[in-house]
């Protein structure tokens, strides 16, 4: 990302921003948090994930430097949206965010960067969910399921209004989504509440999410 700058340019992001030295196992931010720096990786390996309410975990990635993290947050402002954790020992420095938002306005070449990186995530994103779409509708489900706990962090899913609202989101028909929900409620892989799934058994649902 900002390999085409000038030195002059360099020398002042490295004056503006922090240095950190950050062991194995420790966590440099937690999904949610105020993304006010862009955390600039020069050294080691970090892991991108989630914890769901049931103490799952969920792992998106991981990285190697050199390598900016999570600017996605950092453009958005909306929090990181991901626990970052370092892997082996790391070099850090933060820069602040608005001397990146400036770079991302003034430099071509990092507007490039930062496009490239952006499509990158949104192409993934919809092979993702073309992925989910192929599967069998008790597959979909539970993909859908999954999801939506690892958003919200918790093991109660609320339903998108009603099953048909539900089977119209998975491109299936409200009688398929019925027989889908009553097989996993069967396996006692769930339990449907009203307007609410309960997943009990996440791990053995990972399973049917692969069909």
């Amino acid at each position: 990302m900002l390999a085409s700058l000038p030195d002059t340019s360099l020398r002042h992001l490295w004056a503006v921003s922090s240095p950190r030295t950050v062991p194995a196992g420790q966590v440099l931010r937690t999904v949610g948090d105020p993304a006010a720096h862009l955390i600039l990786l020069l050294r080691g390996r970090v892991a991108a994930g989630t914890v769901t309410g049931t103490g799952r975990v969920l792992r998106f990635g991981e990285w190697a430097a050199p390598c900016a993290l999570d600017k996605i947050a950092v453009i958005d402002g909306g929090g990181h949206t991901a626990t970052l954790t370092a892997l082996t020992p790391c070099g850090v420095r933060t820069l602040p965010r608005d001397h990146f938002l400036a770079l991302v306005d003034d430099v071509s070449s990092v507007r490039a960067h930062v496009l490239r990186v952006l499509a990158g995530h949104a192409r993934r994103q919809q092979e993702r969910l073309t992925a989910t779409a192929t599967l069998p509708a008790e597959a979909r489900l539970a993909a859908w399921l999954l999801d939506r706990a690892a958003d919200t962090r918790s093991r109660r899913v609320p339903l998108p209004g009603s099953q048909q609202a539900l089977a119209d989101l998975l491109g299936v028909t409200r009688v398929t989504v019925n027989r889908a929900l009553a097989r996993l409620r069967r396996d006692v892989l769930i339990e449907v509440e009203r307007g609410t799934v309960v997943i009990l058994a996440p791990e053995l649902l990972e399973l049917r999410a692969h069909g």
